[in-house]
């Protein structure tokens, strides 16, 4: 009984340190999002985003970052981008004002990759994602696809950045 019940407690250990490594989530899964709305900015107005040999030290910095570290994901570079509303907020992301509903609100969609990154709010405040487009959660627990990433990201670029709101409208 002693040797089953330490195999049942390493199997359960395993479970939860599987589960804790595999996804990080912190805003569900935007669900109908093929119907949110495609709102055009400064960075889908490039509509791809440039290849990882480009140079880019002319664009501001966090267009800068934001091309290595999406080539941190994919060599040839994050290729076709969407940034997609939620129709119910579209007000609100229009005032700029970084206050948005509860829940997933703003895609950033990297069509090439397949890969949604999505920022919601949670009790007032800026929460990350990473699914891939069947609903998937991609979250890493760190690196690149961590939700972390994206506040270091979302946080550190005040003139284009509000609150985890991203951008400037064209």
């Amino acid at each position: 009984m002693k040797k089953f019940t330490n195999i049942l407690g390493i199997f359960v250990l395993s479970f939860f340190v599987i589960q804790s490594v595999q996804a990080a989530g912190e805003t569900p899964f935007p669900a109908g999002w093929k119907s949110w709305t495609s709102v055009t900015t400064t960075l889908t107005t490039i509509g791809t985003l440039p290849g990882c040999d480009a140079d880019v030290s002319s664009f501001p910095p966090i267009y800068q970052e934001t091309v290595e570290t999406y080539c941190a994901v994919r060599p040839e570079g994050p290729g076709a981008v969407a940034v997609l509303v939620k129709p119910a907020v579209m007000t609100d992301y229009k005032a700029r004002s970084g206050k948005l509903a509860e829940g997933s609100n703003m895609i950033l969609h990297l069509k090439d990759l397949k890969l949604l990154f999505v920022t919601g709010y949670k009790d007032g405040k800026p929460v990350y994602a990473v699914f891939k487009e069947d609903g998937t959660d991609a979250t890493g627990a760190d690196g690149i696809l961590s939700a972390n990433t994206c506040r270091v990201c979302h946080s550190g670029y005040e003139a284009f950045c509000l609150n985890g709101q991203c951008g400037t409208l064209k």
